[in-house]
């Protein structure tokens, strides 16, 4: 049985019943269970809006169609491998942004490459923040062993640069984690994000930012990255929408922007019309920016992407260089999926960095 990420996941599934938003109603084709990963055509896509098949991304040396089907990941990618990278876990201190403003104690999980050496301050690092669902936790994704395999295979085997990974939460000492007051959580991490989390782990960790004033930290943005699940990939949306200027590439994994509304109020034109002036006001067409988006099609609150989707790619403005919708057959929402989304869209990212 696979096994569902995020320990609220139960009761979320027992809200989409309630609320009648499961399989079926994103107004789009169903898939054949018997559909191949690697073999179904970009116009097959759920939610591609458009003929996507001869589109392609120039994303540094790579080029993959707009919309596509996500690869499982070899079985070797997920076993030990001979080069492994270690985990540290970092308290560092923040405020309790959604309620009093009081200083508090947070964790992160941090994860560096097999031969990061602290004392060696030459050699700089890619750094990838990653955000759980609800009711998850700081490290979450390094406890699950075959997705720690999975980062050490990806660099040991050349596909994807040495990188610090960090496990972070939108929680901490304070929060409840029901499902509303998660929202005004993960609403309020940009802001541990920019004035805390960021400089804890960039002042100790050999990342390309010289320092971590916001100028150093924009100056970098090139080389980090940030992604999520479920709501996780709501809190990366939101990123975008507030950190653009330090984060370069983006991988929201099943789920949408909720920078207006909320769940089943996911307005999904406005929000596309506000990142749509957003792209545009802060020049990021040549500043650069990559969103790798991705959903299962048998998530039970894959409408929201699916629907998310539709509504970027009508835009002219979200060229493939910019945004692409890749979706796993068969994929359900669970940590499987993350992974194959993990192992998919990485080595798209900080290439034709220098």
């Amino acid at each position: 049985m696979k096994r569902l990420f995020g320990t609220g996941l139960a009761a979320l599934f027992l809200m989409i019943l309630v609320c009648a938003c499961g399989r079926g109603e994103t107004g789009v084709q169903e898939h054949s269970a018997e559909s191949s990963n690697s073999s179904a055509s970009a116009e097959e896509t759920e939610g591609g809006g458009k003929s996507a098949a001869n589109e392609e991304t120039g994303v540094g040396d790579m080029e993959i169609p707009q919309t596509g089907w996500t690869k499982a990941a070899p079985a070797e990618y997920t076993k030990a491998s001979d080069q492994q990278g270690s985990v540290v876990r970092l308290d560092y201190e923040s405020e309790d942004y959604v309620r009093d403003g009081s200083v508090i104690t947070k964790t992160a999980y941090v994860y560096t490459p097999y031969g990061y050496d602290e004392k060696d301050a030459e050699t700089r690092y890619d750094i990838l923040y990653l955000m759980h669902g609800w009711g998850g936790h700081a490290g979450e994704y390094f406890e699950f062993t075959e997705t720690k395999n999975l980062f050490d295979n990806l660099i040991a085997k050349g596909d994807i640069p040495p990188l610090i990974i960090v496990s972070a939460t939108f929680y901490n000492e304070n929060s409840e984690m029901d499902f509303s007051s998660s929202i005004e959580e993960f609403r309020a991490f940009h802001q541990d994000f920019e004035e805390h989390l960021t400089p804890a782990v960039e002042e100790r960790f050999h990342t390309y930012a010289q320092s971590a004033s916001p100028e150093d930290l924009e100056a970098s943005r090139d080389h980090r990255a940030f992604g999520g699940f479920s709501l996780g990939s709501v809190t990366t949306w939101l990123q975008f929408c507030y950190d653009s200027d330090y984060i370069r590439w983006f991988l929201p994994m099943s789920g949408s922007c909720w920078y207006y509304g909320t769940y089943g109020d996911f307005q999904f034109e406005k929000n596309v019309d506000f990142i749509e002036r957003l792209v545009e006001d802060k020049n990021l067409d040549e500043r650069g920016y990559f969103i790798y988006h991705a959903v299962g099609t048998d998530d039970a609150v894959k409408s929201q992407s699916v629907n998310m989707a539709k509504e970027m790619l009508t835009r002219e403005i979200f060229t493939p260089e910019h945004y692409v919708f890749y979706q796993k057959n068969g994929g359900y929402h669970d940590f499987n999926a993350v992974q194959e989304y993990l192992y998919n869209a990485l080595p798209l990212f900080f290439r034709g960095i220098e």
